[in-house]
């Protein structure tokens, strides 16, 4: 079958139980974490924000900049930017040793004051069927526009993980059913985490109706 099957997704939320009230507690705790959970505050993010909301598009960033008002630490933080080239280890890898040389350099470890404690969750991505089947680039381009913005996420962000093929969805079919190396090569040259997913839908929608009006 050759048919593009479009498949929403949802989030199953659990509360682990563990929280961090300064820098150095969230740095113990993102070791001893699961990886769903360093999954949950850094990929997933993007799932639970159609529009990017707060400055940095990380769980982890925010929390420093906004409740600990440690914005030095937020914006490192922020760049560490999960990609198809990384895995959920090299990201916790990255967040330690980031939380580990701020601290280092500081006299007084931050914590909260004011603000809310870190509480670390995890969860599962559930995929959901869609009665959106395509088989055209024409209706490709139809369906991505009303598509719920959830479908987005699984096609792209989830299905470079999940296939460990490191290419969405949408740029395998785009190439292996529909033959369009160029538009599937486009896809995956967008950097999808510097997106919101609706920021991501328009950029996916602007390169299909250039290749139709070509």
């Amino acid at each position: 079958m050759n048919d593009f099957i479009f498949m929403d997704c949802i989030e199953i939320k659990e509360l682990l139980g563990q929280r961090a009230d300064d820098e150095l507690k969230l740095m113990e705790l993102i070791e001893e974490v699961s990886s769903d959970s360093i999954y949950y505050h850094t990929h997933s993010y993007f799932l639970r924000h159609f529009y990017i909301s707060g400055p940095y598009p990380s769980d982890f960033a925010n929390w420093a900049a906004i409740q600990v008002r440690d914005r030095v630490l937020g914006e490192r933080l922020a760049s560490i930017i999960p990609s198809g080239e990384k895995n959920i280890e090299d990201i916790r890898m990255e967040l330690i040793d980031t939380i580990d040389d701020h601290l280092s350099n500081i006299k007084v470890v931050p914590s909260v004051v004011y603000g809310q404690p870190f509480y670390f969750m995890q969860s599962k991505i559930i995929e959901v069927p869609t009665n959106l089947v395509v088989s055209s680039l024409k209706e490709f381009t139809e369906a991505l526009k009303i598509v719920d913005a959830s479908a987005i996420y699984n096609h792209v962000f989830e299905a470079r993980l999940r296939d460990r093929r490191g290419r969405s969805d949408f740029a395998i079919w785009l190439k292996e059913v529909l033959n369009l190396e160029n538009l599937a090569h486009e896809f995956e040259m967008i950097d999808s985490y510097m997106y919101s997913l609706e920021g991501l839908r328009k950029k996916l929608l602007d390169l299909c109706e250039r290749e139709l009006h070509q």
